[in-house]
């Protein structure tokens, strides 16, 4: 899949295309099922299936400083979309090039001159243009008149509720993992690079765990312990008894960990059962199920009979025999 970044990068030579435009955060069922359709009529046209996707989040040019915390990583976007079979990506930095044009504007720029779009793909809650004035029905009379065909797909339901990347930010926010997990269509997941904690979990505890840090901008689940899975995602040998790219059963902690006052949130996956050394290796880390809210403990003792029995729960959770 080739990737364009801006306006300038699409191939002069290209006469035609099937577009599908949209955040894609999170890349959920909802968007798997819009980015499906397009290619599927991309298919039928024997044309090449266009993503534009926006970074970074056009929020930000409306309400600055509500920017949604971001559920997937640009790359892991293009990455998914490539899967879904999309043959090329156009990444717009919406400040730059489109938040200044009106509907008309917008259309006439990206997808009749940019693009020569012959179909566009867009969800029903999708706006376009300046201050977001364009909705589906501005959309598809505008495309009507550029002889685009324009198709507004309704949102895809679960459980009576339309899933959209809002709704799985709010089951994260309630540490809800299983939630979003039926949105997604597939685990949460955070990936980032193991760095160097206090050192208390493996020193004090004997607890050692491979802690990560997420910028604010990142969604992570709410503060709590968690039943998952890690896995390095690089290539490098282990000096251990684990091995890359291989999932291994981990009780997971999300926050900032009362009991030693600690302030700053992290995330904390203690790999049940392993014993390897993790630092500046990059991870990736399965959110399963939610086991307890974080909690203050009055001293070591009950701290450590919460964790072991943590690890009991996760095992149970993870649907393995305790110790297996």
């Amino acid at each position: 899949m080739d990737i364009w970044r801006g306006l300038q990068q699409v191939p002069p030579q290209l006469t035609g295309s099937v577009v599908t435009i949209g955040v894609f955060d999170g890349m959920h069922r909802g968007h798997q099922d819009l980015v499906g359709r397009a290619v599927a009529e991309a298919r039928r046209r024997g044309l090449p299936c266009i993503m534009v996707t926006f970074d970074p989040h056009p929020v930000s040019v409306f309400l600055p400083g509500r920017t949604p915390a971001a559920l997937l990583s640009l790359e892991k976007r293009l990455e998914a979309a490539a899967a879904l079979g999309v043959d090329d990506a156009l990444v717009i930095d919406f400040r730059e090039e489109l938040a200044g044009l009106s509907p008309s504007e917008y259309v006439r720029t990206l997808l009749v001159e940019t693009l020569h779009a012959r179909a566009v793909f867009v969800g029903e809650n999708f706006t376009f243009g300046k201050d977001a004035a364009g909705t589906p029905d501005v959309l598809r009379f505008l495309c009507d008149e550029e002889r685009i065909d324009a198709h507004i797909v309704e949102l895809l339901q679960s459980s009576g509720t339309s899933i959209s990347s809002t709704i799985i930010r709010r089951a994260l926010s309630e540490g809800d993992v299983a939630a979003a997990e039926r949105a997604l269509g597939r685990r949460f997941a955070v990936e980032g690079e193991v760095v160097h904690g206090n050192g208390r979990g493996g020193r004090e505890l004997g607890f050692p765990t491979a802690n990560m840090y997420f910028p604010e901008h990142v969604a992570i689940p709410a503060d709590g312990v968690y039943a998952g899975w890690f896995l390095l995602t690089d290539d490098e040998p282990v000096e251990g008894d684990m091995e890359p790219h291989t999932a291994y059963p981990a009780a997971i902690s999300v926050g900032t960990n009362p009991t030693f006052g600690d302030e700053r949130r992290s995330v904390e996956s203690f790999v049940m059962g392993r014993d390897a050394d993790l630092y500046d290796r990059q991870a990736r880390v399965e959110f399963v199920a939610h086991l307890r809210p974080m909690l203050k403990f009055d001293g070591i003792d009950d701290l450590l009979k919460a964790m072991n029995h943590d690890v009991t729960e996760a095992y149970s959770a993870l649907g393995i025999h305790s110790g297996g």
